[in-house]
């Protein structure tokens, strides 16, 4: 396969890069692009080195089997019509398409029939709703979902290279605030993304709307709070849904979590620190509160499961692969 990754010097571009080699997935040619600032540097896939190239409307125009974009939504809008017009299947990183009621926006263990036989723009979901959606699929699928209460502690690398440098230098004593409102070492931020006219914020709208396409259920009420902690890899949730039906015990919701693809469930306590770049949500400290509510913990790698991870297993299922 020839694949070309747009935004391959960026934290989920590298990775993207890796999960390719960890999957073993079988690219004859690899294209790697960037903006012009990081043009020229050298990356490496399966010992190979490879040169990154200066993006253009022009490579885009070229035939690829699969091109994956993460390079933020303005460079999606610009590109990824382009690369769909001439015959490209792109898989897109970014907000920009995912509220499109005409372009798939998908989590391959929940609605991955969406990618039969399509053609054009996938989008790829925000990082803290994938995760989310995996350990909860299958229990809406049985018991149905009625509401959802989740707070996140998102890690800084879901912001990007410049966020983790920046909480490094902060651990290490510089004075410097730059990619966040306040500091962020030693501290939380509650708040990701701007805030809207009814004080929600962007991220969080972003939890809201994406769960209900995915599910496909647009009765599902979502209450996030969305706050960024000084990780550097691994978002967590505090979750508490009520279900439509009631679950009775509480080895119900636990079954279906189990059963739940590519989802880890756990009786010990699970933290970010020990998920690192793994491929799993994991699941702890689940509990019930009544017959038709109960709560639970939720980490998963928000490079990799967030980001680079969904994006390949969506590669691979349109390819055959999976």
């Amino acid at each position: 396969m020839k694949i070309g990754i747009v935004g391959a010097t960026g934290e989920v571009g590298r990775a993207m890069i890796k999960v390719l080699e960890d999957f073993k997935v079988p690219v004859k040619e690899l294209k790697l692009f960037a903006s012009k600032k990081s043009s020229g540097k050298i990356l490496t896939f399966n010992d190979e080195k490879i040169i990154v190239e200066e993006l253009t409307e022009d490579a885009m125009k070229l035939k690829y089997d699969f091109l994956l974009f993460s390079a933020g939504s303005d460079v999606s809008k610009k590109f990824a019509p382009i690369a769909a017009k001439y015959g490209n299947i792109v898989i897109d990183n970014s907000s920009a398409f995912r509220m499109n009621k005409d372009i798939p926006l998908v989590v391959p263990e929940i609605n991955g029939y969406l990618l039969n036989n399509y053609k054009g723009i996938i989008a790829n979901p925000n990082c803290s709703t994938i995760q989310m959606v995996l350990s909860l699929y299958k229990v809406h699928e049985k018991f149905g979902i009625d509401e959802i209460f989740v707070s996140t502690y998102q890690a800084v690398s879901g912001a990007g290279y410049k966020a983790i440098a920046e909480l490094q230098k902060q651990l290490n004593g510089e004075n410097i605030t730059s990619v966040f409102p306040k500091q962020i070492a030693y501290n939380v931020i509650p708040l990701i993304g701007d805030i809207t006219v009814d004080g929600f914020s962007t991220e969080e709208y972003k939890m809201i709307n994406e769960t209900r396409k995915i599910l496909n259920d647009y009765t599902i009420k979502v209450f996030p709070t969305t706050v960024r902690v000084p990780v550097f890899y691994g978002h967590s949730e505090a979750v508490v849904v009520k279900t439509k039906i009631p679950f009775k015990e509480i080895s119900s919701i636990e079954n279906e979590i189990k059963n739940s693809k590519d989802v880890i469930f756990s009786d010990e306590v699970i933290t970010p620190i020990e998920i690192a770049g793994t491929d799993y949500v994991y699941v702890s400290r689940l509990r019930k509160i009544d017959e038709s509510r109960f709560a639970f913990w939720n980490v998963a790698d928000n490079i990799r499961v967030g980001a680079a991870t969904n994006a390949i297993r969506i590669l691979m299922v349109m390819a055959g692969l999976s």
